[in-house]
């Protein structure tokens, strides 16, 4: 059935690059071919510019892999990467074209998380101490929105709109249910009271443990939303609490009277005050001078490899998502791939500091330890600091411990130093449809990774035993590399994830500060002074040179749509069974937070 699969999607790609190269003719081809290798023009800002910065933009850490797909489908400037926005505001702040910053919230926000843009809003206040205006306008404020726009001098709401202020939430499917109706059968091992990864495939709630750990996650990351919004707004955070206690959504009038927008305005009415900041005659209701913020971004230099970077480099190496073994696809930290990353770097004479930027719940035990020696061995020859993004915990804990200094927001998610291993089986699903298994063995445990049978206790006891091993070679190597006792890194591991404050209370990483800090730690470590240049790795390709080299092999096209509530929740199921088959550990032992911390 595979075979027949991989053929017909051969054919089916062949013909369609065909048709491709058929419909597109020599001079689209042509015209393609050079927009590969064209040189980026930078746009041009006309004298007293609006900067407009669209909130339903996806922030990254690292530079998103453009796909054709995506370019087709008019989804490619979605997504920016954290340190294009941060100089692109930078370089705005002391551009004379830009007369003020537009912060639209008018399109759904696909959320970028809290440390990121903890990060966005510094570079924000730097912009207005410029002493340049900041304008926020939506229809329906959320808070995640709200938390960029409460810093502007004017924050406006449509007439019909609404605002949400009613606090966090974090919401965890579980599928233990559904995997006893079907058959599935999960036995687990583990160490930490807080290591939760595993519960959605073995309970159907929230254990009292994982209860308490996100409460006070979520309350940290309350109360700093609170500080940060009440000072900006000079309003009281406990007033502020009452307000999310007491209304939920509030309506334009009450939000401007309880001080959370400064005014009720409609679109044009909006236009027209922008107008006037740039000195257009506001009797006329067109659009205002303005510079879309995809379009001021600073970064256009092409990628800069190992070959010819400058002698004094500080080099930025992203790891987002699951750590696996292995390269790993572009959404992963492979182990293999990261490691000869540092391998190169570390014997590049030209890179003086490695700045690790790390955003990751973690994955397979294994993997992180194959990357953390690598971390280590660079450490010897010259400096790593460590940039925790949204989430570095678990394995992604692991590989940051053995810096030589670790950055974090105070909404960063870190800790769960804990690991677990998760052995489902399909025999009562197989029984269930006429399916039986038999086995031929010459020792005891000779099938103990079959997948068709539950294990026995002897089986879960070999487990059980290595699970603790590895736990105490994590408490081991967080001790060591954080110079703590490890009967206080016993305390505070047990899985339970931290907040960025209470993580810097307890140890485990060393200053508040976001990539740029960082970054700037390691120029001072190396002592480099203020000549030194940035250079980011991995390097993703451009849609241009994909297209150049998969001509042939083209995909079907795909429009973007909106997703139904139905469909999300689906999405949500599939997410949560793609887990599963990250996990490829040869010892099936996890270092992984508790579930995929979605916070509303």
């Amino acid at each position: 059935m595979n075979f027949l699969k991989q053929t017909f999607a051969s054919i089916v790609g062949t013909i369609a690059g065909l048709l491709l190269f058929v419909t597109l003719g020599a001079t689209g081809l042509v015209f393609l071919l050079f927009a590969a290798t064209a040189p980026k023009i930078e746009p041009q800002v006309k004298n007293k510019s609006i900067l407009v910065f669209d909130l339903a933009t996806q922030i990254r850490d690292s530079a998103p892999q453009t796909n054709i797909q995506q370019v087709f489908s008019g989804d490619a400037q979605s997504t920016l990467k954290l340190r294009d926005v941060l100089d692109a505001l930078e370089k705005a702040a002391n551009d004379d074209r830009i007369v003020g910053l537009l912060l639209d919230g008018r399109r759904e926000n696909v959320g970028s998380g809290y440390a990121v843009m903890a990060e966005v809003r510094d570079a924000i206040a730097n912009f207005q101490a410029q002493g340049k205006k900041i304008i926020a306008y939506d229809v329906a404020w959320s808070e995640r929105e709200y938390y960029l726009a409460s810093i502007a001098d004017e924050v406006l709401l449509n007439p019909m709109g609404i605002m949400e202020f009613n606090g966090m939430s974090s919401e965890q499917m579980f599928l233990k249910g559904a995997f006893d109706k079907y058959g599935i059968g999960v036995q687990v091992i583990r160490v930490g009271d807080y290591k939760s990864a595993v519960e959605p495939f073995t309970r159907e709630d929230l254990s009292p443990a994982n209860r308490q750990q996100t409460q006070a996650l979520l309350t940290d990351l309350w109360t700093k939303f609170l500080s940060t919004v009440g000072e900006s707004r000079d309003l009281d955070p406990q007033y502020l609490q009452q307000v999310a206690d007491q209304k939920g959504f509030i309506e334009p009038e009450e939000a401007k009277k309880i001080k959370l927008v400064d005014e009720i305005a409609y679109f044009d009415n909006l236009t027209a005050k922008l107008r006037e900041l740039t000195g257009e005659s506001t009797n006329k209701t067109e659009s205002f001078r303005q510079i879309k913020f995809d379009d001021y971004v600073s970064d256009f230099q092409a990628p800069v490899s190992n070959a010819n970077m400058a002698k004094n480099t500080i080099a930025v190496v992203y790891a987002e998502g699951s750590i696996v073994g292995g390269k790993g696809n572009i959404e992963q930290i492979g182990s293999d791939r990261f490691a000869q990353e540092f391998r190169e770097l570390r014997e590049n004479d030209n890179v003086k500091a490695i700045v690790l930027r790390v955003n990751s719940p973690g994955g397979s035990a294994t993997a992180s330890e194959v990357i953390l020696r690598e971390i280590l061995l660079t450490k010897k020859e010259k400096p790593v600091i460590v940039s925790m993004g949204n989430v570095a915990a678990s394995g992604g804990y692991w590989i940051s411990a053995g810096a030589d200094q670790i950055f974090a927001e105070e909404n960063t998610i870190t800790g769960s130093i804990g690991v677990f291993g998760l052995l489902p089986n399909i025999q009562e699903i197989g029984n269930n449809h006429g399916i039986t298994w038999d086995v031929v063995q010459t020792g005891k445990f000779a099938d103990i990774n079959s997948s068709v049978r539950p294990k026995t206790d002897a089986e879960l006891a070999i487990y059980q035993k290595s699970v603790a091993q590895v736990y105490n070679l994590f408490l081991k190597k967080v001790s060591e590399y954080r110079n703590l006792p490890k009967e206080k890194v016993q305390q505070i591991a047990q899985g339970r994830v931290w907040s960025g404050k209470e993580a810097l209370n307890i140890g485990l990483i060393d200053q508040i500060g976001g990539l740029e800090s960082a970054i700037a730690f390691a120029a001072k470590k190396a002592e480099l002074g203020e000549n030194w240049k940035i250079a980011e790795f991995p390097q993703n390709k451009t849609w241009e040179s994909e297209l150049a080299e998969r001509l042939f092999k083209v995909e079907a096209l795909q429009v973007a749509k909106p997703v139904d509530p139905l469909s999300s929740q689906l999405q949500k199921i599939r997410q949560e069974l793609a887990l599963v088959q990250s996990f490829d550990d040869p010892r099936s032992i996890y270092a992984r937070l508790p579930f995929e911390f979605n916070i509303d």
